[in-house]
């Protein structure tokens, strides 16, 4: 069960994420702003995944060979798709649940779309791509103007305090330091070894 879980990772987060939608639009009825900003992000992240990790995919094993410089076995890269696909539930199901009561999720929210855009152009620079396309950039340039707008519609609407805009990435940047604690710890590395080998990847440079 659990290899099977590792190997189809990605298909059985599709399916319940477009389940969850499903069941969004079939029963229920004036969502708030925040909500509808949930229900698109978890959609365009189901697209990102597959755009990042199978049509054209390869993103991983882009930073796994060029920049980390190590051979990762295919199920270990497979099974990385369990961690994301629970980070990417909390980050989006939480500003569900509280709408516009608690902006400082739909902020979280929004920074992990920012986030996904920058990453994905800075990728082909770090990695020195010959083309100017990382796995998933596309996807993600949609993210990150949907986090804008997420952060515009807060702002305009007079939704959010000061801590909301201040710690609101924080709350992202703690959910995704969890994330990836969880996946260097499947293919064996520490967060130290992690800086330590971009030190030395740089330096070649």
């Amino acid at each position: 069960m659990w290899k099977f879980m590792k190997h189809y990772a990605l298909e059985i987060y599709t399916v319940i994420a477009m389940l969850l939608i499903t069941l969004v639009a079939m029963f229920m009825d004036n969502l708030m702003a925040i909500q509808q900003f949930a229900v698109w992000i978890s959609f365009l992240c189901i697209l990102h995944e597959w755009e990042e990790g199978r049509y054209p995919g390869g993103f991983l094993e882009l930073i796994s060979g060029k920049l980390l410089q190590m051979d990762i076995e295919r199920e270990t890269l497979l099974g990385s798709r369990l961690i994301t696909s629970v980070f990417i539930f909390t980050i989006t199901l939480v500003p569900f649940f509280f709408g516009d009561v608690y902006p400082i999720f739909a902020i979280a929210m929004a920074s992990f779309c920012i986030f996904e855009g920058i990453i994905h152009i800075a990728g082909i620079k770090l990695l020195k791509l010959d083309k100017p396309y990382s796995p998933g950039m596309v996807t993600a340039e949609i993210e990150l103007i949907s986090g804008i707008g997420i952060i515009t519609y807060v702002a305009a609407n007079h939704l959010g305090a000061w801590y909301d805009y201040t710690f609101g990435p924080f709350v992202f940047i703690a959910c995704f330091a969890l994330m990836q604690r969880g996946l260097m710890a499947m293919i064996g590395l520490r967060y130290k070894d992690m800086f330590a080998i971009m030190k030395k990847r740089f330096a070649k440079q």
